[in-house]
């Protein structure tokens, strides 16, 4: 018997030895098993309704994107909730998001949440939804776009320092900050900002159903609470995400509905990207819906 403990211990202590000499390649291997096993909830019942979160600043859509494309092309899947908390971004990824909504909405019932922010870009990414369902607390639309540019020069010349720029081409110093920007420059930026928001204001009165001649109500970067927002037709009603998903599970005529789950490491990952874009931009910063 004595025998029989002496080896279970020594054999304990040896796998306890292993770990500690080789912790960072077991941590590793445990997180790989991780990602690469199904969990058991997915191998006995996989999701027929689907929730997809849009979060924090719109710099990057490739993520989103595929999420939504993937729901879209997944036969199990009959329904969608896209739950947005999200002040707006650069135009283009908000572009993509919305346009790839569209061919959701096209394929499937789409119920899109404000989860809190909605706004800009945010508010972009949405407008294809089949239904737009805002939080009592959400504050939604500024339809609107900006671009922003530091002037510098008094404090250049303080420290005594000065550019050396050699171009070709009218305008393509615009928007540099080493010095105030002139009035031929102002011209050239704000045609790029007017064709911007005439593309956005168009797009929402298309979505939503609007006059786009009365866009001054709902567009012009104002800012509404969920009820304002109702009113003048941003969102079509108001409620808590249980109501969204009640929703979703109406359109969808799915006898037993069963939603996905995110894995946490996924989750993590994607925060991670999204703070990796969010420093870049600082540095670099674009054309904003906003």
């Amino acid at each position: 018997m004595m025998d029989i403990i002496k080896t279970i211990g020594s054999c304990l202590a040896r796998g306890l030895k292993f770990i500690q000499e080789h912790f960072k390649a077991t941590v590793l291997v445990l997180i790989v098993l991780w990602l690469i096993l199904p969990s058991g909830e997915d191998g006995i019942t996989p999701h027929n309704l689907q929730k997809i979160a849009l979060t924090g600043p719109i710099l990057d859509a490739t993520s989103i994107v595929t999420q939504i494309d993937e729901a879209r092309e997944n036969k199990e899947v009959k329904g969608v909730l896209f739950s947005i908390d999200s002040p707006g971004g650069a135009v283009a990824p908000s572009v993509e998001i919305a346009y790839a909504i569209k061919r959701l909405s096209e394929a499937k019932p789409t119920v899109v949440y404000a989860a809190g922010i909605m706004a800009s870009g945010g508010y972009y990414s949405a407008i294809w939804g089949n239904e737009i369902i805002a939080n009592p607390g959400s504050m939604i639309g500024s339809i609107g776009v900006i671009m922003e540019g530091a002037d510098i020069s008094g404090l250049m010349e303080k420290v005594g320092v000065k550019t050396q720029v050699v171009h070709a081409g009218t305008y393509k110093q615009v928007g540099t900050f080493d010095r105030e920007w002139s009035d031929v420059e102002r011209a050239e930026l704000d045609k790029v900002i007017g064709g911007t928001y005439a593309m956005f204001v168009a797009d929402v009165s298309r979505a939503r159903k609007l006059d786009v001649n009365r866009s001054s109500e709902y567009a012009d970067a104002h800012i509404f609470t969920a009820a304002q927002a109702q009113k003048v037709g941003l969102v079509d009603s108001i409620g808590v995400e249980y109501d969204a998903k009640k929703r979703v599970e109406t359109l969808s005529k799915v006898k037993e509905p069963v939603w996905n789950k995110e894995d946490p490491m996924d989750k993590f990952l994607k925060q991670f990207a999204a703070e990796g874009a969010s420093l870049a931009h600082m540095y670099f910063p674009p054309v904003t819906l906003k």
